[in-house]
């Protein structure tokens, strides 16, 4: 199993695991294909989109799967992701530190409306009615 940082990614999100670390994702990974290999051809006849439905995934596979996620956070930081949440934030953060610019953020420039409160000038449309060339 390759572990190279997927290069369609910042590659600075991606953890730098220890040799052990690598060592227990790859067996998690394997455990997966193991538990899925019994049901799918030739020996079984389900599809991946059957065995990973939700109400009807096998027991196995879906341990397999947790095993491998811990894993893989384990990576990430060594105390475990109480929610969903907290994984997606820390993910985040990892990715913000080497995409955050150097130069502090330039001043946004006035939105029109601001400039039309503050000078009460609204820009024409389009002809006033009874106008010359507006129309009949």
């Amino acid at each position: 199993m390759n572990l190279a940082a997927p290069k369609k990614h910042c590659e600075a999100s991606w953890p730098n695991p220890m040799p052990e670390q690598r060592a227990r994702v790859v067996t998690a990974a394997q455990a997966v294909l193991a538990a899925r290999a019994p049901h799918l051809p030739p020996r079984g006849m389900s599809t991946l989109a059957d065995l990973y439905d939700p109400l009807t995934m096998p027991a196995t596979l879906a341990k397999a799967h947790a095993d491998l996620d811990r894993a893989v956070e384990k990576c990430y930081r060594p105390e475990p992701f109480h929610s969903d949440r907290e994984r997606v934030e820390h993910l985040f953060r990892l990715y913000e530190q080497p995409t955050a610019p150097v130069l502090p953020a330039t001043p946004k420039t006035r939105h029109r409306r601001s400039q039309i409160a503050a000078t009460g000038a609204r820009p024409r449309r389009g002809r006033a009615p009874g106008s010359p060339g507006a129309g009949a």
